[in-house]
């Protein structure tokens, strides 16, 4: 009985060794367990995502496209063209009194016309002599039963006096220029009357 007791003991001594180890193989694989799941946060990380809107938020360059708005108002050509003047008026001149648009500009009757229906200065003739393209009234001393319009060639109209196309001068640049009279023997200022002056 007594040498019974000793091995009691050494067994549960045993039982208890094996119970511990069984407990730090417990905790050990708890353990082990643990740290994985602590490591499996890189996905927490992964915010490249949120950069993405960055290049999208430099896409802008619509808003500078304004060269339209930059072309300054008021800048059309204006029209050089003679022609201009509506009415007919009296000027004194070294040549007498001529008639000249409201402007002053002197106007010229060209003798090959022969105080007909139609122009026969067409092209480049009408670039050195731009036809008279409207009158509306007369001034004094003018009479207003003489005017009258004729059909060019390219279909516009030009206003006549006494039966004359009327015509400017590309030399004149001033009011009361007179540079075209007697050119060529063909080109005239004209009187009260609708006559040529100077023939």
């Amino acid at each position: 009985m007594k040498r019974a007791i000793p091995v009691l003991l050494a067994t549960l001594a045993l039982v208890a060794a094996a119970c511990g180890d069984d407990d730090d193989s417990t905790s050990d694989s708890t353990a082990g367990t643990t740290p994985a799941a602590a490591t499996d946060a890189p996905s927490a990380t992964e915010a490249p995502a949120a950069t993405d809107a960055a290049p999208a938020a430099t896409d802008a360059p619509a808003a500078t496209e304004a060269p339209a708005a930059t072309e300054p108002a008021g800048t059309e050509p204006e029209d050089e063209g003679s022609g201009e003047g509506e009415e007919l008026a009296l000027a004194t001149t070294d040549l007498g009194d001529i008639i000249v648009d409201d402007e002053g500009m002197t106007m010229y009757l060209f003798m090959p016309d022969a105080q007909g229906d139609a122009s026969v200065c067409n092209d480049d003739c009408a670039a050195a002599w731009p036809p008279q393209t409207e009158i509306t009234e007369v001034g004094d001393g003018l009479d207003e039963s003489l005017l009258g319009t004729i059909t060019r060639d390219d279909g516009s109209m030009q206003g006549t006096y006494n039966g004359w196309p009327l015509y400017y001068f590309s030399g004149d640049s001033a009011p009361g220029d007179v540079n075209g009279q007697g050119l060529n023997d063909v080109w005239y200022v004209i009187d009260a009357s609708g006559a040529a002056i100077g023939v």
